[in-house]
């Protein structure tokens, strides 16, 4: 009975010692959006003026960009009414996939227009790093 009890207490943190190792050696890298934002934030070395504008810019984004995030939600609940409807490809669903083609394209350049607003307040080093960030973003491999 004591041999099986450590026999299955072994197991057990043999499975636990598997699940951290698997963890450190397979751990996805970080979404090229949080390092973005980690080098606006901590990497670029921002004086104070320059965090203050940024910060006022990402507020005015973060209310834009939930504005456009209410938007496709309800461009997607009127899709699957018209797929329900439909049953099918028809003018409801094309209509439908078109008005969620425009919210997302607008959020894209109000991304765009954002991000540019950004870099106007760094200095050139600073916007020579941005970027290259920026770029390293748009070109990363899609996981």
């Amino acid at each position: 009975m004591k041999a099986r009890v450590l026999l299955i207490l072994f197991a057990f943190l043999a499975a636990l010692a598997g699940v951290g190792v698997g963890r450190l050696l397979f751990t996805p890298d970080e979404p090229i959006e949080n390092r973005f934002h980690a080098l606006i934030h901590h990497e670029l070395d921002l004086d104070a003026s320059q965090t203050a504008r940024i910060e006022a810019m990402e507020k005015s984004f973060a209310t834009l960009q939930a504005g456009y995030e209410r938007e496709m939600r309800d461009d997607n609940r009127r899709l699957a009414a018209a797929i329900q409807s439909e049953k099918g490809y028809g003018p409801g669903v094309a209509a439908a996939v078109d008005r969620s083609h425009h919210a997302m394209g607008m959020v894209q350049k109000q991304t765009l227009q954002h991000l540019f607003a950004m870099r106007a307040v760094l200095r050139p080093d600073q916007a020579r790093r941005f970027d290259q960030a920026m770029v390293d973003a748009l070109t990363a491999p899609v996981r």
